[in-house]
């Protein structure tokens, strides 16, 4: 054997003779700090903040050309949980179907008297206010009539088919107030509610489309009922009081009282019908009452026109304030200022009603749980 080799072989041995390096301990032997601070902050403190800290620790063993990371479990299961999150079902019992709706009623009718409820806009109950004492001022007409004894003041104010029609249907309150209060009412009743997702709100709990529609069409025709028949009925009543009026007098005036109330229902229902459909389908307040007030006043507009310039009528049962007019002479027994018969515009008004309906049916049933 050469010297070389010699050497070689005693290196060989010194080598054989260390012993082997201790291999790293695996992850779930790693000591834990057991300072307050790191205890504190893995939840072993008593105090869960729902924070923890993975720790990985990178050996040299298989997997380390890849890159792999060994990560150390939690010491405790409560600590290495992470945004954790338990949705529990509704146990209890759901207030009764007509509570639901009452909710949904309240809060858009309570609004105009009281707070906690719709936020109406100032200008709006304004309105109200303005087109109800406007809609009275045939009361104190009547009774200034009363207490002067004129003759002819009582044949202007007083209780007559003329004055019981005029009241609902007439000029100054078809075309001044009704419809200006109608614009503002229903302007936003829906179209507030796809602008700024409230229908996620209505949908998410146990309300359905329907009772959702009939609420909403209920909440408008409250408010419209609440001035125009209110003030119809205390303009009957007043007229009775004030000339102390009997039984005879009740029995001869009610059949007209009957045809005017049912008059106004009607242009309650075809008001709130019309307006709920343009609000149905815009997302803002502008657009339904200015589109509402452009079919009220365009179609009347149009049709006096054509009725001057080719001396034609049958425009006119495009609008529908000449269609309640028509329908309203019709029921109090006045002569009518229209050529064609009273059941075409009552057929008119039927077709109105019945487009705005399907209209406002099928924008909510598009309407989702989520923003639009």
């Amino acid at each position: 054997m050469s010297e070389d080799e010699f050497e070689l072989d005693n290196l060989l041995n010194d080598v054989a003779k260390v012993p082997p390096a201790a291999e790293p301990a695996p992850p779930e032997t790693l000591p834990v700090a057991a300072s307050s601070s790191e205890a504190e902050f893995m939840g072993e403190a008593g105090a869960v903040t729902g924070k923890a800290r993975m720790e990985a620790a990178y050996g040299t063993g298989e997997g380390e050309g890849q890159g792999m990371a060994m990560v150390a479990k939690s010491a405790t299961v409560e600590a290495g949980t992470i945004f954790h999150q338990i949705y529990r079902p509704w146990r209890g019992n759901l207030n009764p179907r007509w509570v639901r709706n009452w909710s949904i009623l309240r809060h858009h009718v309570y609004g105009l008297f009281s707070k906690g409820h719709r936020p109406w806009p100032v200008t709006t109950k304004l309105l109200v206010v303005i087109v109800l004492f406007g809609s009275l001022l045939p009361i104190i007409s009547m009774a200034m009539a009363t207490l002067t004894g004129i003759d002819a003041l009582m044949q202007i104010y007083g209780v007559s088919r003329a004055n019981l029609w005029g009241h609902v249907l007439g000029p100054f309150h078809n075309i001044c107030c009704w419809p200006l209060l109608t614009a503002l009412i229903v302007g936003g009743l829906i179209s507030e509610d796809r602008q700024h997702g409230t229908s996620a709100i209505y949908f998410s709990r146990p309300v359905t489309r329907t009772d959702y529609t009939l609420m909403k069409y209920i909440s408008a025709a409250l408010i419209l009922s609440l001035v125009i028949v209110f003030s119809y009925c205390a303009y009957y009543a007043a007229a009775i009081v004030l000339n102390n009026e009997g039984w005879a007098y009740l029995l001869d005036t009610l059949p007209f009282f009957l045809g005017g109330l049912v008059a106004a229902f009607m242009l309650v229902v075809t008001f709130t019908s019309i307006g709920l459909a343009l609000s149905s389908i815009s997302t803002g307040r502008f657009f339904p009452a200015a589109s509402f007030l452009g079919i009220i006043f365009g179609s009347r507009i149009l049709a006096f026109l054509i009725k001057l310039l080719f001396d034609r009528d049958t425009l006119y049962l495009i609008s529908p304030y000449d269609n309640l007019a028509h329908v309203g002479q019709y029921m109090m027994g006045l002569n009518t200022t229209y050529d064609f018969p009273a059941a075409w515009s009552f057929v008119a008004l039927l077709l109105m009603n019945g487009i705005s309906l399907y209209i406002l049916i099928s924008r909510v049933n598009s309407l989702e749980v989520t923003r639009e």
